[in-house]
C-alpha cells in the first residue's frame, strides 16, 4: 500500500507539476513575479505568489513551512532577522538594490535642512543603520564606527545641525512625511508612494550600496531544482530589461 501511495505522489508531481509559493510585496515583488509565472510553468512549475507586505511574516512563514521560498529584504536585514529569532535561512540567489532615498515636501536640497530638523527613518535595526550610514556618507553627522551595518542614535558622535531622528515602521513612512522635515524611504515604499527615487528624492543611495536584495530560502533549499529554476529564470536578460525599463532607477538589477 505504501509503494502505491509513494507511485501516486511521483505520478501525480510528474502529470501536474510541481508547486512553488513565494512571499513577497505587492510592489513591485508580485509585479516582477508575474512576469516569469509562463516561464516557469513551460518547466512544471507552477509559481504561486503570496503578497505579505510587513517585513516579519515572509520570514516567519518561510521558517515554518508556510511558504518555499521569499523575496523582499535585503541580506544584511536577512542575516540579522534570522540572528534574532534563531532561523536558519539562507540566500539563494541575488535580486536587486532598492535604493533607500530621503524624501521631503518642505525642502529640495540636503543643504536646506535646518538644524534640529526632524528625519523619519524605518525603526528595524539594519535598515535604521542604513539610514544613519547615508548620512554619516554626506557628512551630516560622524558614527563611531562607519562599517557597523547596524549603527544606532547611540553610535553618533558628530551631529552639528542637530538632527532628531524618529524611527518608524518602514510602511508608515511615507504617510508621515508631511509632519517631520524629512523622511528616508525604502525604494519600493517610496515607489508604492508615487515618489521617483531619481526624480523625487534629496538624498539616494548609489550602486555600491551593500543592501543587496535576495532570494531566501530554507537551509538546504537552495540546492533544489524547482529552486534553482526559479532563480535561472529571475536572473535573466528578461527581468532585469523589465526592472531598468520600468522602475528607472527606482530598482536597480544587481544579476
Amino acid at each position: 500500500m505504501k509503494k502505491i501511495f509513494i507511485l501516486f505522489i511521483l505520478l501525480t508531481t510528474i502529470c501536474f507539476g510541481k508547486t512553488l509559493k513565494i512571499g513577497t510585496t505587492s510592489y513591485p515583488g508580485a509585479e516582477i513575479m508575474e512576469l516569469i509565472k509562463d516561464d516557469l510553468k513551460a518547466e512544471g512549475i507552477e509559481l504561486q505568489i503570496v503578497e505579505m507586505n510587513d517585513y516579519v511574516t515572509p520570514n516567519i512563514a518561510l521558517a515554518e513551512g508556510d511558504i518555499d521560498l521569499n523575496s523582499f529584504q535585503h541580506l544584511p536585514y536577512l542575516e540579522q532577522f534570522k540572528k534574532d529569532r534563531n532561523l536558519d535561512l539562507v540566500s539563494a540567489g541575488a535580486t536587486y538594490i532598492a535604493p533607500l532615498g530621503l524624501y521631503s515636501k518642505k525642502y529640495k536640497t540636503i543643504e536646506e535642512l535646518p538644524d534640529k530638523a526632524t528625519i523619519a527613518i524605518p525603526n528595524d535595526p539594519t535598515n535604521s543603520g542604513r539610514a544613519l550610514l547615508l548620512f554619516h556618507r554626506i557628512g551630516l553627522i560622524k558614527l563611531k564606527d562607519p562599517t557597523d551595518l547596524h549603527a544606532t542614535a547611540f553610535d553618533i558622535v558628530e551631529n552639528p545641525k542637530k538632527l532628531k531622528f524618529k524611527q518608524l515602521e518602514a510602511a508608515q513612512l511615507p504617510r508621515v512625511i508631511d509632519d517631520v522635515d524629512a523622511a528616508i524611504i525604502n525604494g519600493g515604499y517610496a515607489l508604492n508612494a508615487g515618489f521617483y527615487p531619481t526624480r523625487d528624492s534629496i538624498l539616494l543611495e548609489d550602486k555600491d550600496s551593500p543592501y543587496i536584495n535576495i532570494i531566501a530560502v530554507r537551509a538546504g533549499d537552495e540546492n533544489r531544482e524547482d529552486i534553482k529554476t526559479f532563480v535561472k529564470h529571475f536572473q535573466s536578460d528578461k527581468v532585469r530589461n523589465y526592472i531598468n525599463e520600468t522602475f528607472k532607477g527606482g530598482f536597480v538589477p544587481v544579476f
